[in-house]
């Protein structure tokens, strides 16, 4: 943990990603990523410059199976504030749209629940538990998928809705994430989705996990070339908004 720490430390400092006050809400899915990341927030606040408050939110899609319990008892017991929003985005998608690619469409509708429910638990800031290797696999998928080099920023201010989207974990690894998991005992629930593992970015996954392999320093020269200003731009373009 002592590495995720580091990271989100980091990136917190050097993007102004919590100011005095706010109040955080970690998009809770169930998985490694974002419990890691509310475990490591949580811990964050012990040594942090800046006071703020730390709240959960799981969008649920309504698949069968989806036992939040493990999750809920473990915000309790650390008194992290907790909303489940229950929704029928599963039946939407697979039963009555029977998408082909359901992941986009699944995504804007999470995010729409997710950013509403930000306002009825007075949030400012949404954290979401993406990592480094996420802005990786992204920038991989658009570059081929859709001809465009771009990636998501380690924040972004949502204009409509006034909040702030923050990433804290960009400078963490997946394995570092993992690791985290795993030796603090944080509780995770199984994906009940029928589309989970075998995705675009699943592949990109598969993809990169080869480039790391056979190039040692791979994953440190793709975080570099995004973030020179003289080169692309992308994931910490120039002119990205501050907080």
């Amino acid at each position: 943990m002592k590495k995720v720490l580091g990271c989100i430390r980091k990136a917190v400092e050097e993007y102004g990603m919590i100011k005095e006050g706010d109040v955080v809400s970690v998009g809770l899915s169930g998985g490694k990523d974002s419990i890691v990341l509310l475990h490591a927030l949580k811990l964050y606040q012990n040594f942090s410059p800046v006071k703020y408050q730390l709240k959960a939110i799981t969008v649920a899609n309504g698949f069968e199976g989806f036992d939040l319990s493990s999750v809920s008892d473990w915000c309790s017991q650390n008194n992290i504030p907790y909303t489940i929003k229950h929704t029928e985005i599963g039946k939407i998608i697979f039963d009555i749209r029977k998408e082909k690619n359901p992941c986009a469409l699944c995504a804007k509708m999470r995010r729409g629940i997710l950013h509403d429910t930000m306002k009825e638990t007075n949030s400012n800031v949404l954290a979401l538990g993406h990592h480094s290797d996420d802005a990786i696999e992204t920038l991989f998928m658009s570059m081929l998928y859709a001809g465009q080099m771009k990636t998501f920023a380690p924040i972004t201010h949502l204009s409509r809705k006034d909040l702030w989207v923050i990433r804290p974990m960009i400078y963490a690894t997946e394995s570092e994430v993992i690791g985290a998991q795993r030796k603090n005992n944080l509780p995770i629930v199984e994906n009940p989705c029928p589309a989970d593992k075998t995705t675009t970015r699943e592949d990109m996954k598969n993809l990169t996990r080869k480039f790391y392999k056979e190039i040692p320093n791979a994953r440190a020269n793709i975080m570099s070339a995004m973030k020179h200003k003289d080169q692309f731009s992308l994931l910490f373009k120039e002119d990205m908004e501050k907080r």
